[in-house]
C-alpha cells in the first residue's frame, strides 16, 4: 500500500511517499518559512498547510491539487479589544501568533474547518478557509482567563477533535487549560478533564479541571467514546467521551512526554514516546524508544529496533507522531531533523531522513 505524509518543519512542508515502494521524499514547499500545522482534509483531498512568518504574521496555504499549486487564504485573526467591560484587563494578546492544530468538519458539512491558536482562540470556517470566526462563548468564558502558558509565554489550542457520529460535538485540548468539550457546535462548552493531576501544582490546585496541561489528545475514530491523553504528568485515558478520565500506570522509562497516537481501529492500542521530564526533554539516558499498549494502558511494550540508544537527544513534539488508516504504518519526526516510519506497528522502525530541520508535525493523507 502506498502512503503519503506531510511533513512540516521550520523551513518548509516536505511531501513524502512509501509503502510498496522504498520511502522517499517528493517535494518541498514553502523552503525556508515555518510550516506549525496542516491538514489533508478527507473529505475532498484539500491540503492546508499553516506558516508562522514572524515579522509577517501567520498565513495560511491550500491546495486542491497535492500541492502542485498553492493559494493563499484567509488567516484567522481576533477582533479589537475591548477598551472597557470584563474582557478589557485580559492579559492575553488578542493577535494571533500560531496556527497550533487544523481540524475539518464532520462529512455531513463540507466547507467547515476548524483552527487551534496561540494564544487559545478557536476558529471556525464555513467556506473551505475562505474566511474565519472567532468562536466567542469559549473566548469569552470567564475561565480562559485562568488558563496559562506551559512551554509558550501564553495558552494555546492544540488539539480539536471532531465526534464522526455528530459533527456537532467537538473535545478540544489547551495547554494550559485542561479538555472542554461543545455538543452544539460551539454555542456552549464543559470544562471535561474529571480525573486529571497537574503535579506542578501546589495539592490544594493539583486537580483543578482548568489547570491541567494537557500535551496531545487523540480519539478513535471506530470508538469515538475512547479518549487518550499524554499530560504533562504522565497519561490518561477516558471510556466516556472524555466526562472522567483515568490514569495510565506509568511505564518503563517514563510517563512524560508529548506525542499519542491510538489505533484507528482499536481503542485498545495507543503509542507514546517517552522522554525525560521537563528541563531535559530528551530520551530517557540518551536512548530513544516508543512504548505501546495493546489492552488499554493496562501493560506496555517498548521499542527500540531502527531507534538511535547512544547520546539521542530527540524530542518529538506533540503533532511529530502519526498513525495511518491501515493501524500499522506510523510517522515519528523530532526536533532534530529526524524522520522515521514503521510498518508493523511500531516494533521497528527505519529512519527515511535524519537531515530536516526540526519537525513540528506529521500527517498521513487521506488513503495513507
Amino acid at each position: 500500500m502506498q502512503h503519503s505524509l506531510l511533513v512540516g518543519t521550520r523551513k518548509g512542508l516536505f511531501v513524502v511517499h512509501g509503502g510498496s515502494a522504498p520511502w522517499r521524499i517528493a517535494a518541498h514547499h514553502f523552503a525556508g518559512e515555518p510550516v506549525t500545522q496542516v491538514l489533508a482534509d478527507p473529505r475532498d483531498g484539500a491540503w492546508y498547510a499553516a506558516l508562522r512568518m514572524g515579522h509577517f504574521g501567520v498565513k495560511l496555504r491550500k491546495s486542491v491539487d497535492q500541492g502542485a499549486h498553492w493559494v493563499e487564504i484567509a488567516a484567522p485573526a481576533f477582533p479589537t479589544k475591548p477598551l472597557d467591560g470584563p474582557l478589557a484587563a485580559d492579559t492575553t494578546p488578542w493577535n494571533v501568533d500560531m496556527v497550533w492544530e487544523l481540524a475539518a468538519g464532520g462529512p455531513s458539512e463540507p466547507g467547515v474547518l476548524w483552527a487551534g491558536c496561540l494564544p487559545g482562540g478557536l476558529f471556525r470556517s464555513t467556506d473551505g478557509g475562505a474566511s474565519w470566526q472567532l468562536n466567542r462563548p469559549l473566548w469569552d468564558d470567564p475561565r480562559r482567563l485562568a488558563w496559562m502558558g506551559g512551554g509558550y509565554d501564553h495558552p494555546g489550542i492544540h488539539a480539536i477533535v471532531v465526534d464522526p457520529r455528530d459533527a456537532r460535538h467537538l473535545t478540544l485540548a489547551v495547554s494550559t487549560g485542561g479538555v472542554w468539550q461543545t455538543r452544539d457546535a460551539g454555542a456552549s462548552w464543559s470544562l471535561t478533564a474529571a480525573g486529571m493531576r497537574a503535579d506542578f501544582l501546589p495539592a490544594e490546585m493539583a486537580e483543578e479541571a482548568n489547570l491541567q496541561d494537557v500535551h496531545a489528545l487523540v480519539q478513535c475514530p471506530a470508538a469515538p467514546e475512547h479518549l487518550w491523553v499524554q499530560h504533562h504528568g504522565g497519561r490518561y485515558r477516558s471510556t466516556d467521551g472524555g466526562a472522567h478520565w483515568q490514569t495510565i500506570a506509568p511505564s518503563q522509562p517514563s510517563g512524560f512526554g508529548f506525542a499519542v497516537a491510538v489505533d484507528p481501529h482499536n481503542p485498545q492500542r495507543a503509542w507514546f514516546v517517552p522522554a525525560a521530564a521537563d528541563a531535559l526533554r530528551m530520551p530517557v539516558d540518551g536512548r530513544m524508544v516508543v512504548t505501546r499498549t495493546d489492552d488499554g494502558g493496562a501493560s506496555f511494550q517498548v521499542f527500540r529496533a531502527g531507534l538511535p540508544q547512544d547520546h539521542a537527544c530527540h524530542l518529538v513534539y506533540r503533532h511529530g507522531l502519526a498513525v495511518a488508516a491501515d493501524g500499522r504504518t506510523l510517522a515519528m519526526a523530532s526536533t532534530t531533523g529526524a524522520l522515521w516510519q514503521s510498518t508493523d506497528a511500531g516494533e521497528h522502525w527505519e529512519a527515511i531522513s535524519r537531515d530536516l530541520p526540526p519537525v513540528a508535525v506529521v500527517r498521513f493523507a487521506p488513503g495513507g
